[in-house]
């Protein structure tokens, strides 16, 4: 286990001040596309990011007819003549899968991660309270990682679909590491090369245990591990561990939402603590924690 220790805010400079000034110019496949980035503020607040000003996507694609079966897409700088394509992260968010929560708070990441050189997609999937749970949530995160190819006809060869970092938080995180971990594994063309989950609910019978924001894992589930065995085997990475693609997970000690004992109970990956972080820094540009996400990124 690699622990790390933070202690404030990131000075508004370096990295995240490359997001302050830099337009980024794409194709729009919908009228949400587009957009100013607004005013980048220290937050104080860690829930702050949730709904900061971001810019808005350059491109937003469906994989289906659901209204929620969409595909964020937010592009790096465009590129000088000959220059190589641009690595790929795919984000899924958290919210613990409930309705409530969308995409949207995941863009002043997907901007920072933008202005770093990558090609951004964050899908929107069903989710419980909604249309979704299990097993309508797993088909749509299936579903929008094969349709992540469809991006090169909004960003015809920029994006470099043998490097894909996938990755997530809370929720997103297990369904990141789901993703990677299911029987039969990725398909659809992408070569994701690691994955990064964030403060993931990786272990879904632990998490129904402890009662996780007000059960949130038996309104996805639609039931109890007891009654639902098949549904939380097919549905927990914990159980799934190890796998073929390396899985970094990082997590705050001072997690209120998640549990961090959840993570250091998990095997088969990488783990990276961090002292004094709680749960939404790790999405947050300007947090001390941005660094070791970008690191793990990187890889």
């Amino acid at each position: 286990m690699t622990r790390l220790s933070w202690i404030a805010v990131l000075p508004i400079g370096l990295t995240v001040g490359l997001v302050m000034g830099l337009g980024v110019s794409g194709c729009s496949a919908s009228p949400e596309a587009g957009g100013d980035a607004g005013r980048r503020v220290t937050p104080v607040n860690p829930r702050d990011v949730l709904d900061r000003p971001a810019r808005k996507p350059d491109a937003v694609l469906t994989y289906g007819k659901h209204p929620d079966q969409l595909l964020d897409v937010h592009l790096p700088p465009r590129p000088v003549d000959g220059a190589a394509p641009a690595p790929v992260v795919v984000f899924l968010h958290g919210g613990f899968w409930r309705q409530a929560f969308d995409r949207t708070h995941t863009r002043p990441l997907a901007e920072a991660l933008a202005a770093e050189g990558y090609v951004v997609v964050t899908p929107e999937f069903r989710r419980s309270g909604g249309d979704g749970g299990y097993p309508e949530t797993f088909d749509d995160v299936a579903a929008a990682l094969d349709a992540v190819p469809t991006i090169e006809s909004v960003a015809p060869g920029r994006a470099d679909l043998a490097d894909v970092t996938l990755a997530g938080h809370s929720a997103g995180g297990h369904l990141a590491m789901w993703a990677a971990l299911r029987p039969g594994g990725l398909s659809g063309g992408l070569s994701v090369r690691r994955v990064v989950a964030l403060a993931p609910v990786a272990a879904l019978v632990s998490a129904y245990e402890r009662g996780l924001d007000g059960d949130a894992v038996e309104a996805l589930m639609g039931g109890s591990p007891a009654e639902l065995p098949a549904a939380y085997a097919a549905a927990d990475p914990s159980r799934m561990l190890p796998g073929a693609v390396p899985i970094t997970v990082i997590h705050g000690d001072r997690d209120d939402r998640v549990p961090v004992e959840m993570s250091r109970a998990l095997t088969g990956v990488s783990y990276v603590e961090l002292d004094g972080m709680e749960h939404f820094g790790l999405i947050d540009p300007l947090s001390t924690a941005w660094p070791a996400v970008l690191a793990a990124i990187k890889g």
